[in-house]
């Protein structure tokens, strides 16, 4: 029996004498405190003076947090910033993308941090405080949010883990797609097709590259803090500087601690913990993961339990299904979804429904890979 993430409970899986391969991420050591983690990386910043160098007392301060689809440790982060900025007229911008506002209590501030910020939830959509500020190469228009264009000094957070067509998440993200317009993000995403728009994949991936040219059309001056991840969802390190160079140097200690060996197989069960099982728009990054371990004609069946639903049912099937997933497949790949939705719901998108596992078992053959903790591993293929 195999224990699962699913949502807000588990799902015990029985392969039934089926030969599988468990494939699970590389152990770490617990990690240091993160408040000691961040006061290191704050203490020798990457390719930027320090930061209480670069706000002087008064300055227009932005500081830009993940909206809750990301798991992160925002109290946290604001905290060890605001730490070294006490003289500061802080704006809190709530990096939303093409998701729209989100609900300000799910980002688990203290009441005193919101109190004490001009408050930003960022609306994508709403063409209400987004300013033109240029061009990328790859003809991406550059909108951003007022408070980021108008700041003295921006501060973006995140953490870094693997993403699977920007390479990593965080870094620049936080700035552009986190507080752009919801058709430039579009325009953007639309490189996840390209070869090297892949999880792990930093230089030579046009979408990562887009992002940074989209960054560095911002002239307002800028400084990162960011967490690295690692497959326990705790932090283990922090990068603090440049949202480039500091980025990338982060995204070098995660790519060993987030890669994993694997044989392919007919059939790859795969699952995540929430936030990512909370919606189909979410695991749908689990399909995109796996997709080097199956075999042609093969199956993929994601468990998840998608307690949110399917999310924006044209952005889940053309934006991410259509030219995120299903391309990355081999041919003639199924991928089904274990859920709590119903049929007809499943049945609405570019995914197939399936009762269980134990219908998906009963209808293949041959051995079986299970991947508990799937939709930021960086596959090598054995």
């Amino acid at each position: 029996m195999v224990e699962l993430p699913y949502g807000r409970t588990t799902y015990l899986l029985d392969l039934e004498g089926r030969p599988y391969t468990l494939v699970l991420p590389t152990s770490l050591p617990l990690p240091q405190p993160l408040g000691s983690l961040l006061d290191a990386a704050l203490d020798a910043p990457i390719g930027r003076p320090a930061l209480e160098a670069m706000a002087s007392p008064g300055a227009r301060v932005t500081l830009i947090v993940s909206d809750p689809s990301r798991a992160e440790p925002r109290a946290q982060l604001v905290a060890a910033i605001q730490q070294r900025l006490p003289d500061v007229r802080w704006t809190l911008a709530v990096a939303t993308g093409t998701h729209g506002p989100c609900n300000l209590d799910a980002l688990g501030l203290p009441s005193d941090i919101l109190a004490n910020a001009t408050v930003v939830n960022h609306d994508g959509h709403a063409a209400t405080d987004l300013v033109e500020v240029g061009v990328t190469p790859r003809g991406t228009p550059v909108r951003l949010h007022r408070c980021v264009v108008d700041a003295d000094l921006v501060i973006a957070t995140g953490c870094i883990r693997p993403h699977y067509f920007a390479g990593f998440g965080a870094g620049v993200k936080a700035i552009f797609p986190g507080l752009g317009e919801a058709r430039a993000i579009r325009q953007n995403h639309t490189l996840k097709t390209a070869p090297g728009a892949r999880a792990g994949i930093v230089d030579g991936n046009p979408c990562r590259e887009d992002l940074e040219d989209a960054f560095r059309a911002l002239s307002t001056p800028t400084f990162l803090v960011n967490g690295v991840s690692a497959p326990d969802n705790r932090i283990h390190a922090a990068v603090a500087g440049d949202p480039v160079e500091a980025f990338r140097a982060g995204a070098s200690l995660a790519r060993a601690w987030f890669s994993a060996r694997s044989p392919r197989a007919p059939l790859v069960i795969a699952s995540d913990a929430l936030p990512v099982s909370a919606s189909l728009y979410q695991a749908a990054k689990i399909a995109a993961a796996v997709a080097p371990l199956v075999t042609e004609n093969g199956t993929i069946a994601i468990v998840a339990e998608c307690c949110d639903g399917v999310g924006p049912l044209d952005v889940v099937n053309e934006a991410i299904l259509r030219i995120g997933v299903l391309p990355r497949l081999p041919a003639g790949v199924r991928v089904r979804l274990i859920s709590g939705l119903d049929r007809a719901t499943v049945e609405s998108t570019l995914v197939e429904y399936a009762r269980s596992i134990d219908e998906i078992l009963r209808e293949t053959e041959g051995p079986v890979v299970v991947v508990p903790r799937a939709s930021q591993l960086l596959f090598e293929v054995t």
